[in-house]
């Protein structure tokens, strides 16, 4: 298959799938969502990003209607039936199906799964970021589907031609991006936000931290400003769907370029770490 959907047990291409208008994500964007990539049929983090998933659903009291390892299994299996091992692997649960009322729909929720082929970069081509104030929920480390204002973010960002929006809150905290986590280099050492409710905790964040501290590269958890931002000596930005990107413009203004060899062992060490986990057969 060249992409696949599948919806409570039912499977095929993505464009001869359909779901009922009373799935409560038509009306209240009711669920949750993780993804991430796949290699050589081989799902990256799959564990990482299933416990997130299933913490998100929690937090939101939504019930699973699978448990972790049968979800890990379908997908495992999912992937098989695809052309190419090279994939997006996106999955997401809704609150269930009924009628429109803000009360809980009783039972367990609704299983989505979509594949589709998507190769990771091996970031070494720079991207162009803009700014924006961080206008969002203050709930950001919950991975909901209500994402209006990543969305609006996102489309700012390509019509000023960049390719990532960056949030800020007022008195210049600088948060995430619209659908990445971004860090800078600071002094030779990776600041990166703080896991609190304003981030959503990246997986691809956590094996960046983890790399830095493998490399000996001191790591700083706390909040940096858009000033520290604009004079990093590198910015990077990292997501599932893109494991380590860098960035040479904000706001249309030149950034980083001050550490491209640290810049490129950090690159480095996450590409190749994704290669070596993905490189083997799928799980039989």
């Amino acid at each position: 298959m060249k992409t696949l959907g599948y919806y409570n047990g039912t499977f095929g291409e993505l464009d001869e799938m359909s779901i009922p208008m009373n799935d409560r994500v038509c009306w209240f964007g009711d669920g949750v969502y993780d993804a991430g990539p796949c290699r050589n049929y081989h799902i990256f983090a799959l564990n990482e990003h299933i416990d997130r998933f299933f913490n998100s659903a929690g937090l939101l009291k939504i019930q699973m209607p699978v448990t972790k390892t049968e979800l890990k299994d379908l997908l495992n299996e999912l992937v098989q039936k695809m052309d190419s091992g090279d994939l997006f692997v996106y999955y997401q649960v809704t609150r269930g199906t009924g009628a429109r009322n803000h009360v809980f729909t009783e039972g367990p929720g609704n299983l989505w799964i979509t594949l589709t082929h998507q190769e990771i970069s091996d970031g070494k081509t720079p991207i162009r970021l803009i700014t924006t104030e961080d206008t969002r929920f203050y709930h950001c480390n919950i991975k909901t589907l209500n994402l209006i204002p990543s969305v609006m973010a996102a489309q700012r960002a390509k019509e000023a031609g960049c390719q990532e929006a960056v949030f800020y809150r007022p008195g210049g905290r600088v948060t995430e991006c619209a659908h990445s986590n971004v860090h800078i280099i600071q002094d030779g050492m990776l600041r990166t936000a703080p896991t609190d409710n304003l981030i959503l905790p990246g997986i691809a964040r956590a094996h960046l931290i983890r790399t830095c501290k493998k490399l000996c590269i001191p790591v700083n958890e706390t909040a940096f400003t858009l000033d520290e931002l604009y004079a990093a000596e590198e910015v990077l930005v990292t997501s599932s769907s893109n494991l380590c990107l860098w960035a040479n413009e904000i706001d249309g203004k030149p950034v980083g370029g001050k550490q491209p060899e640290l810049l490129e062992k950090i690159r480095g060490a996450l590409i190749t770490e994704f290669h070596e986990a993905t490189n083997g057969c799928a799980p039989v």
